[in-house]
């Protein structure tokens, strides 16, 4: 296949490189999911993995072979494989694969539901970071209370899991790829970015967190809105909340733990109180609503912002909707440039931010 441009001004076909064989529910959801987007968009897709397993289940299903075509390997990643082992173990699993097509130009995005941590390692081995971002980021998407009353529910939070600790240029540059992500894929006018921290005032948090607090403050073209708790996160202050992929990492983590428990209280009172099943019979409207804006599959997944291309990490829960959505999020995010934006946008940046962090270790 001859390698593709990456000007997305050309008229020629979007394509995405799918990781068929990570998931909990591959391969049978992601060819789904596929065929869906196959059938639903002009999106052309590379799918990757176990051929047999992959015609068995296209063979289930409606689709437009002419948008499919399958790239064969008989490797694969599971959530079990350590990360750092398994990249030299298994060098032609579907999940690498996938990341070279990516990284020598033959697709345009990548989409994977597999284990985080080997897709990330598959990603910085083939796809190239854009000039100055050192470190790429998971940009998470969680619901809010939408205080801001946007036509989106839903707000950022990066990092939350490719790096354990970063550095304040680091932290800056997630800003701005949030930024950047917020306001052209989902279209946010000028959007508030946060710090996520321990208090509101500027001086917590320790040297880093001041000095990225001070550092943001002094970009005239970010939209900071200073320090942000962890019990506003949810009410959507922000659109974008800024923090190390540890602590982003848990408070992720959490948020899914409060769903999942709430969702299970709710059965309990729909067994055991009558009374409570009246009132969730009436609610049943207003609950269907919320399930449908707390859906991660509506986004599909996360964005690993920092590459050259667009790396999307699906939920390992994903079914096939969400894959579907994962595809198409990656090539609206190919052909509105977002990559090249983060890209030229950090190049015009750099300059003033060690002009920032000059002035402010001296002050």
């Amino acid at each position: 296949m001859p390698e593709i441009s990456h000007n997305p001004s050309m008229s020629i076909p979007t394509v995405i490189a799918v990781d068929a064989m990570g998931g909990d529910y591959a391969p049978a959801e992601i060819v789904y999911g596929v065929a869906q987007a196959s059938l639903t968009t002009t999106i052309n897709i590379l799918l990757v993995g176990d051929p047999k397993q992959i015609n068995a289940h296209l063979d289930e299903v409606e689709h437009n072979p002419a948008q499919i075509e399958i790239v064969p390997t008989d490797e694969w990643i599971t959530n079990d494989d350590v990360p750092k082992q398994v990249i030299s173990q298994k060098p032609r699993a579907s999940m690498l694969l996938a990341a070279q097509l990516c990284g020598e130009g033959r697709a345009h995005g990548l989409v994977s539901a597999g284990n985080t941590g080997a897709y990330i390692l598959s990603a910085m081995k083939y796809i190239p970071r854009l000039p100055g971002v050192h470190k790429p980021a998971i940009a998470a998407v969680y619901p809010t209370q939408n205080v801001q009353r946007r036509t989106d529910h839903f707000a950022l939070l990066l990092d939350v899991g490719a790096n354990i600790h970063c550095s304040v240029e680091d932290l800056v540059k997630f800003a701005l790829m949030g930024k950047i992500y917020a306001a052209d894929v989902k279209g946010v006018p000028k959007p508030t970015i946060a710090l996520l921290n321990m208090g509101k005032e500027a001086h917590k948090g320790g040297d880093i967190l001041t000095r990225v607090y001070s550092c943001l403050r002094a970009m005239p073209n970010i939209n900071f809105i200073g320090n942000i708790e962890g019990n506003d996160i949810m009410k959507g202050y922000a659109d974008v909340v800024v923090t190390e992929g540890y602590v982003g990492n848990i408070v992720m983590k959490t948020i899914e733990g409060i769903a999942e428990t709430l969702s299970h209280l709710g059965r309990y009172a729909f067994k055991h109180r009558f009374l409570w099943m009246l009132g969730l019979v009436a609610l049943s409207s207003g609950i269907r609503q919320l399930k449908q804006i707390t859906d991660y599959s509506e986004y599909g997944g996360a964005p690993i912002l920092g590459f050259r291309e667009i790396v999307i990490k699906a939920h390992g829960r994903s079914r096939a909707k969400a894959i579907t959505n994962a595809i198409k999020v990656a090539a609206k995010t190919y052909r509105d440039g977002v990559c090249s934006t983060i890209a030229s946008e950090i190049a015009k940046f750099d300059i003033d931010f060690h002009q920032v962090t000059a002035h402010t270790s001296s002050t």
